[in-house]
C-alpha cells in the first residue's frame, strides 16, 4: 500500500512539468521564515566601510601603551579629513572582525565619534595574522625598546625565525635585533625603567655589561638618580668593572696636564712623608690631598707639620 502511494506521487511529479516541489517553502512553513543576514564583505583587497562596533581588538597586539596626546591629535585629524589609510581586519565567526593592523586609527575613529571605518578584509590564519601584527608594529618608529624586544622574541619563539630572517621581514639591521633581544636579560625592574622612558636603549645596553642583576639594579638606580648621560653611564660601568684601571687612567691624564713645578712639589712631599700625595692646582689655587691608611700614617703627617 505504501509502495503504491509513493509510486503514484513520483509519477505525478514527473508527469506534470508545470508543478515543481516547493521544498524550501515547506520548511519555512514549519520552522518560520529564515532570518535575513547581511552578506559579509568579501576579501577583495579593496577598502570597505565596516562598523566600528563590529571590530574587535587584536589580542596579539605587541604595543602595550598608546600616547593619549597623539591619539587626540589623530582623532582631530580624522574628524576633519577622515581616515586616510584603511585598517586591515580578518573575518571572525558571527559576522565580526578582528584587527590585524591599525589599532591607533581604530581607537582614534572611536574618539572622533565615527560609526564606520575603511577596512581591508584579509583571509589569513591565526599564525599569519599574528606575524602581520608584529611585523607592522616593528616597522613603526614609536615602539619603546622593551616593546620591540618582546616583539622580536615572539617572532623568534613562535615562528622560529632567525635574526637574519627577522631583519629581512622588518627591514631592521640584524645587529640591532640582537641588541634588542639582549634587553630581555635585564632585571624586570630595569625593564620597567626603560619602558617608562626613564632609561634609554643606550643606558640599558651599558648596564648589560655588569655581571649580576644586583649590580645592574644598583647601577641603574644611581644612573637614574644622577640623570647620567649614556656616555657617563658607559664610563661609570667601565669604572665598576675595572676600578684600578679607571683610577690609573685618571691619574695619568691629570699628570699629563700638571704644571712641572707643581709635579715636582708633589713628588718632594711624597718622599718626605712616605705617603701618596696629590696636588690639584688651578692658576695658583687648589688643594693638597694626602692619603693615609692608618693611625701611624696620620701621626707622621702631624709630625711633619710640627704638631705633637
Amino acid at each position: 500500500m505504501q509502495k503504491e502511494v509513493f509510486t503514484m506521487e513520483a509519477t505525478t511529479l514527473h508527469t506534470d512539468p508545470k508543478r515543481r516541489p516547493a521544498l524550501g517553502k515547506g520548511i519555512e512553513s514549519l520552522l518560520g521564515p529564515r532570518p535575513q543576514v547581511a552578506p559579509a564583505p568579501e576579501a577583495t583587497g579593496k577598502p570597505l566601510e565596516i562598523a566600528l562596533d563590529q571590530i574587535d581588538r587584536n589580542p596579539n597586539q605587541t604595543r602595550s601603551s598608546f600616547d593619549e596626546g597623539q591619539l587626540n591629535e589623530l582623532a582631530q585629524s580624522i574628524t576633519a579629513t577622515g581616515v586616510v589609510q584603511p585598517v586591515v581586519v580578518r573575518e571572525l565567526p558571527g559576522g565580526r572582525y578582528q584587527l590585524i593592523m591599525g589599532e591607533r586609527r581604530w581607537r582614534a575613529s572611536q574618539a572622533a565619534g565615527k560609526s564606520t571605518i575603511p577596512a581591508i578584509v584579509r583571509q589569513v590564519s591565526d599564525e599569519q595574522a599574528l606575524e602581520m601584527t608584529i611585523v607592522e608594529n616593528l616597522q613603526r618608529a614609536d615602539l619603546n625598546p622593551m616593546e620591540q624586544a618582546r616583539a622580536f622574541e615572539r617572532l623568534s619563539r613562535e615562528f622560529k625565525l632567525t635574526q637574519e630572517q627577522m631583519a629581512v621581514r622588518t627591514g631592521k639591521d640584524r645587529a640591532s635585533i640582537g641588541n634588542f633581544l639582549r634587553l630581555l636579560k635585564l632585571p624586570v625592574s630595569i625593564q620597567g625603567l626603560v619602558e617608562a622612558g626613564q632609561l634609554s636603549f643606550g643606558h640599558a645596553r651599558a648596564l648589560l655589561a655588569l655581571d649580576s642583576p644586583e649590580r645592574m639594579e644598583a647601577a641603574a638606580a644611581k644612573v637614574n638618580t644622577l640623570a647620567m648621560s649614556v656616555r657617563q653611564t658607559e664610563s661609570y660601568v667601565q669604572g665598576l668593572l675595572n676600578p684600578e684601571s679607571k683610577k690609573n687612567v685618571t691619574l695619568a691624564a691629570a699628570a699629563e696636564t700638571q704644571d712641572p713645578n707643581v709635579r715636582e712639589a708633589q713628588e718632594r712631599l711624597q718622599r718626605r712623608l712616605g705617603l701618596k700625595v696629590r696636588i690639584e692646582d688651578k692658576k695658583g689655587k687648589g688643594r693638597v690631598i694626602i692619603e693615609y691608611t692608618g693611625v701611624e700614617d696620620f701621626d707622621a703627617i702631624l709630625a711633619a707639620l710640627g704638631e705633637e
